[in-house]
């Protein structure tokens, strides 16, 4: 909760919360839709096999996160705590685990799987969604790590696949 919290309060910091709910936008899905469409429409073939295999991820994905989500129904903090800020608002009611940093992780790796180069953009911006769900006040941080881990197993699961 200490940590919680103390992500939570950088966010009084108007240019913090501006720039971590743009970032937190931003992860709802348009940086990785416009993505897919980039690829799919100038990276030719391997662009295209790119774009379908992270759009399979993430319906997986999104299966996976809500499924979770409704079996758990851990509340959000700031639900739970008077201390934690609400800084964006949520997409759903619960916080385990952090659907944007699941889907974030899985994108990332397997987009970074096929255009390597892509890691330069995609790795930072990956640990920005991450922070911003915290920073928020919509996840604990033990809720974004379970969601990166889930986004990896995701990523990981579907090359064997």
């Amino acid at each position: 909760m200490r940590l919680c919290h103390a992500f939570n309060r950088s966010s009084r910091h108007r240019w913090v919360h501006g720039i971590f709910a743009t970032v937190s936008w931003l992860g709802n899905g348009i940086v990785w839709y416009a993505l897919m469409l980039w690829l799919a429409i100038f990276e030719g073939r391997t662009g295209r096999l790119a774009a379908a295999h992270m759009a399979l991820v993430g319906a997986v994905g999104v299966l996976v996160y809500t499924v979770l989500k409704r079996r758990t129904v851990r509340e959000r903090p700031f639900v739970v705590h008077a201390g934690i800020a609400l800084g964006s608002v949520p997409l759903d009611r619960f916080s385990f685990p952090s659907g944007h940093t699941l889907s974030a992780v899985a994108f990332g790796i397997v987009a970074v799987s096929y255009f390597p180069a892509l890691v330069w953009i995609l790795a930072p911006f990956v640990v920005l969604i991450a922070l911003s769900r915290i920073i928020l006040g919509l996840h604990y941080p033990s809720d974004v790590i379970a969601g990166a881990l889930l986004g990896l197993l995701l990523a990981q699961a579907s090359f064997c696949l």
